[in-house]
């Protein structure tokens, strides 16, 4: 079985998407930064200086005994119930984001690799001429 698990681990395709995973999780992060750090800070500037991160609507009670901020991250930390529209937005920002640079990165490895030759049709008569030979078969009888 330890043998086994070596050939599955050795094979090109496992490595290849392991190498893909930890790729996609360092791009991930730098895209949430891009987001958060980037985009929507300019984007409330646009909207007059609105935190979307901060953007949300409390369900539950607040604890009677609470002092801590009322931001979205102090609640949540206290475990008040709420809805979060504006981590929400960004978290949809985030996945437009890397869902477009995604696309654009596969487009380009498009262009660039060499296409694959799709195998000739075979020649030989068409459905139609194949119709009147046996039509005209039919007739000799």
């Amino acid at each position: 079985m330890l043998q086994e698990f070596k050939t599955f681990i050795a094979r090109g395709n496992v490595l290849d998407l392991a190498v893909g995973v930890i790729i996609g999780a360092a791009f991930g992060k730098i895209v949430a930064s891009l987001t958060d750090d980037v985009i929507m800070p300019f984007i409330g500037l646009i909207t007059g200086g609105i935190d979307f991160s901060n953007k949300f609507v409390v369900l539950g009670t607040v604890p009677a005994g609470y002092t801590g901020p009322m931001t979205y991250a102090g609640l949540k930390a206290a475990g008040v119930a709420m809805f979060g529209y504006g981590a929400f937005l960004t978290a949809i920002i985030n996945f437009l984001i890397l869902a477009f640079v995604i696309f654009l990165i596969v487009r380009q490895a498009n262009r660039l690799l060499p296409k694959k030759e799709e195998p000739a049709a075979p020649t030989g008569p068409t459905e139609v001429q194949l119709l009147a030979e046996i039509r005209d078969a039919l007739k000799k009888d």
